[in-house]
């Protein structure tokens, strides 16, 4: 097989950790408004003075920011040769006659 036959791709959108990464972001987003806007007295007596709320969202962004970054910097790449991009997928299951 020669290099010049293959064809490099990468995931893409379709890599795991731009899921995990825009997930997190999201989560984080909503838990940093929260803190921000939504931290009372009460909240203050239960937690000991912390905001859970805003330091867990500023977490959950930086760690979004890290699997993004990640991705970007990393992809995954897909190698393609000819016989891959000609397969018609219409091959029986193994064990099935």
């Amino acid at each position: 097989m020669s290099k010049s036959n293959e064809l490099t791709k990468t995931a893409g959108a379709f890599d795991v950790r731009n899921f995990i990464g825009v997930l997190l972001a999201i989560f984080g987003v909503i838990l940093t408004f929260a803190g921000i806007f939504g931290f009372t007295p009460d909240e203050a007596e239960r937690t000991g003075g912390v905001d859970a709320n805003l330091w867990t969202g500023i977490g959950l962004i930086i760690t979004a920011a890290v699997f993004l970054i990640w991705a970007k910097l990393r992809p995954i790449r897909i190698v393609e040769t000819p016989d891959d991009a000609t397969d018609t997928g219409t091959e029986a299951a193994p064990g099935t006659d």
